[in-house]
Formats: structure tokens, sequence, C-alpha cells
């Protein structure tokens, strides 16, 4: 009996006769004498070569496309084109079979709006073999980044009774009977009787429990599920996502943003190491896809070059009013090819705005610094107006190329009336909040972090086109099958 091998690490080296056992499932097999075997370890098969002569013929017979099969037998040189080793079979056993008629992933090309809808089987296709595969390596990169430099991974609520962004559109929790609830003298909801004894809901982010972890133990970083109940059928949107927010006490708008962009350049380079064959597929397929396009449509660069770009480049930094200044005077604006015009100051960029920064103007990556107070979260620090009297944040968004933002952060403030005077211009009950104000009264210190969507992060390593095809079983409007 051989030892049980993984098929990736069988093709990396360079050992032949030897016998082993592999064990996976069939992509296909032909002349009743090669069977194409894969286990997911990566998107290239193993060919075994069956003596037909000698075997069953009901066993053969079995041996069809989806089959789970375990095989021992001899690594030999290949004679075949396309691979430099097969498997000789001694001895194959059937552990699972599969109908072929009903399996329904064919040796053919299927459309991601098909695989969406078995997404319980998509998992076997080459193209969300290396999506996964990617996925598996940010995330570990993304733990490694922090636990090099002494961070604390900390754990923030799923559920919770604050709503941080001032979002609103957050997922009810209870455990209230929905067809008899109780309700108050007024006719409201009693949420005195549900299981909290108050209104909760999923968590939209953990940031604002993150800070307080940061107001003891100076870097922390979460990385955990966060929702939105919010009715977008976008190919960026998903109701369940995945977040990545550190705050850091001590830290000002610059420290954040090198923070920031360290993560980015490292998670990238560590998946471009690790799943380099996966992202060549991957780019391979956008290119192809890039093919049926009209020209102006398709991307400038591949999705190698632009990871590269994002590597090899220090990523630019300005601030919110030197982009308008940027964007007022560009041609696509004056020629009337945005399809939202920037009139000034104060205007919130769009996606095309973004991607113009950084395609069109800088040929960089950027990071634009300093919004205006009115377009942005009641925590950020407020900075002195200018000499114009216009008041700014210590807000940063990071831009990338084909995607816009991938970070959004802030240095937070943390002068108790300068937040409390916010949040009553922004109608944040802050009796709710007590226990956030409450590390401003306590010890305050400069403090700052971000977050990063970690599908958003996905989707661009991957260079799919739609977020729903990152993440293994998305949620979105109508939808939470599997």
């Amino acid at each position: 009996m051989g030892q049980r091998i993984k098929i990736k690490a069988l093709l990396e080296s360079d050992a032949t006769n030897i016998d082993v056992t592999v064990k996976g499932w069939v992509r296909t097999f032909r002349n009743n004498q090669f069977i194409a075997l894969n286990d997911g370890s990566t998107n290239n098969n193993v060919q075994i070569v069956v003596d037909f002569e000698n075997t069953d013929a009901a066993l053969l017979k079995r041996i069809t496309t989806g089959a789970a099969l375990s095989v021992t037998g001899t690594v030999v040189p290949s004679l075949g084109k396309g691979q430099k080793i097969d498997i000789k079979a001694k001895e194959i056993e059937i552990l699972g079979d599969s109908d072929p008629e009903k399996y329904p992933l064919q040796p053919k090309k299927h459309s991601l709006e098909f695989l969406r809808e078995i997404a319980h089987l998509r998992f076997r296709t080459n193209t969300f073999g290396a999506v996964f595969r990617v996925r598996n390596s940010l995330s570990f990169a993304v733990h490694q980044f922090f636990q090099e430099r002494g961070f604390v991974y900390l754990h923030t609520p799923v559920i919770t009774a604050s709503d941080a962004e001032g979002a609103g559109e957050a997922f009810k929790v209870t455990n209230l009977d929905l067809d008899n609830l109780p309700r108050t003298d007024s006719g409201e909801i009693d949420y005195k009787q549900d299981f909290f004894g108050k209104a909760t809901n999923l968590t939209v982010s953990g940031q604002l429990e993150g800070e307080l972890g940061a107001m003891a133990l100076s870097d922390i970083y979460t990385f955990g599920p966060t929702f939105r109940a919010e009715n977008s059928n976008t190919t960026r949107h998903l109701a369940e996502f995945w977040m990545i927010e550190p705050e850091m006490a001590f830290y000002d708008l610059d420290d954040n943003m090198d923070l920031a962009e360290a993560l980015l350049k490292y998670v990238i380079k560590y998946a471009l190491d690790k799943n380099r064959e996966d992202i060549e597929f991957l780019s391979q397929r956008l290119q192809e896809e890039d093919k049926q396009k009209p020209q102006n449509e398709r991307s400038e660069m591949t999705l190698l070059e632009k990871l590269e770009f994002c590597l090899e480049n220090d990523f630019v930094r300005l601030t919110y009013t030197e982009a308008i200044d940027i964007l007022k005077d560009s041609t696509p604006n004056k020629k009337k090819k945005f399809q939202y015009l920037v009139e000034g100051w104060g205007t919130d960029l769009q996606s095309e705005h973004e991607r113009y920064l950084v395609e069109k103007h800088f040929k960089k990556p950027v990071i634009l610094t300093d919004y205006p107070k009115e377009i942005k979260a009641f925590y950020m620090r407020q900075n002195e107006p200018d000499a114009n009297g216009r008041e700014t944040v210590r807000a940063m968004d990071i831009l990338f190329p084909g995607i816009g933002e991938i970070v959004g952060g802030s240095q937070r403030e943390e002068r108790l009336d300068r937040l409390e005077k916010r949040m009553d211009e922004m109608g944040i009950p802050k009796e709710e909040l007590w226990w956030y104000l409450d590390t401003r009264r306590f010890g305050a210190c400069p403090h700052a972090g971000f977050g990063l969507g970690f599908e958003r992060l996905v989707l661009f390593v991957t260079g799919m086109g739609n977020i729903r095809d990152v993440i293994p079983f998305p949620r979105f409007p109508k939808n939470a099958e599997f």
C-alpha cells in the first residue's frame, strides 16, 4: 500500500518508481484507460493509467465524471504531452459513485451565474478551486501580518445593540414570537420582553468595540463577519461579508496610512508567492473574458500586472481638496464624460472618479485624506477649519485600480467635547454609547484604525467580476441558499 499523497505535492516532487495512493474526484475518463483525477490541492490533475484489459468491466463502468476514487499505483514518467508523470494503477477503489446523467458539472465551460445556483458543487471547478485557495492564503496572510507586529486578535460581538456606521440597515436579532409581538401601552414593540431586554441587531462593524480593546492592549485587530441589510443587488454588495478592522492606540493618520499600505502589499505578495499558479490561471481566464468585450471596456492591465502595480508603487497621498481640483479640471469632467459630474468641493466621490485618479491621472494606487466633515462618520477626528472656513476630518480611503475604494479609515476623535458635539449634530444618542464616550474620559489618547472588506480584497486579487463569486456561500437579497 503506497503512502497517501496530495496531488499538488506529488506533481511538485520529481520522484518516480515509487508506490503512492492518491484520492480525489474524476474529472474525465477517456478510452477506458486514462483517468484525470483531482483532489482540490491544485488545478492540475494527475493522470491515472488503467490496465483496462485486466480490470473488472463493472468497475470501469463506475469510473465516471464526479466519482470519488482511491488509487494506489506506481509513479512513472509520462509518455503523454502536458504532464511529467502518470500513476500506473495497481488498485482502484470507488469511494463514491456519481451518476453521469445527473451530475451538473460536465467537462465543458459553465457560466458563473449557473455555478452560483450550484454553489455546493462549484468548488470542484478550476475557477473556484483557484479562487478559494487564494482566499485561504489571503486570510492566513492577514493574521500573519498582524501577529508579526505584536497585534492582539480580538473577537468583537456579532450581536450588538449599537449601529456603528449610523447606517440603519441592520438585521434585527430577536426571539420574540413574531405572530404575537408584545406591545407597550403606546403600541410600540416591547423589547424589554426580548431575549436581551433591548433591541439588538447583527453587527455592521466591530470598530467601536475594537477601539475599547486598543485603549488597553494598544494594537488590536478584528477579522470577522459583518452584516448589512441593504437591499442592494450590485456586483459589489453582500448581506454577509468579512471585515478586517485594526485599531491602534498612539497612532495618527500618517501611521494609519503606513500600516494599511504595508498590509495590502504584504498580503498581495503572500498570495502571489504562495498561489502563483492559481493567479496565473485566473489572469488567463480574465484575458479570455476581456476578448469578448468592446475595446473601450477592456482592462489596460492583466491581473498579474495589476497586482505587481500595487507592490511596485508607493501609494500617492493627497487631500480630498487636491483631488477635487484635479477632477474638476479633468478632460472627462469638462467633456461631461463622467456619469456624475464633479461640481466642486463637497461632492461625494463616486467609483468612476476614484478610478480616474488611480488609473489615468497618477497611474498608482492613491490614498485620499481629509474629507469634508459632512460626508463622513461621527467618530472621525476633526481638523481645524481651512482658510475658506471649510471643515474636514482626518479620514483616509485607499483607492485601487479597477475597484475604487478598498480601505476606509481615520484617526479617531479622542476629544470628548468635540465628539459629543458631533454626536448631537448628527442625532446619535449619547446615552446608548456611554461606554464609547468613557474611553475619552479615562486616559484618552490619539488613536486610529481602518476597515478592509475582505471580499473586496479577494475580488481584487482574483480578478473576479462579482463579489458573489469570492465567498463560498453568498448572502444577498432573496438568497440564503445552502
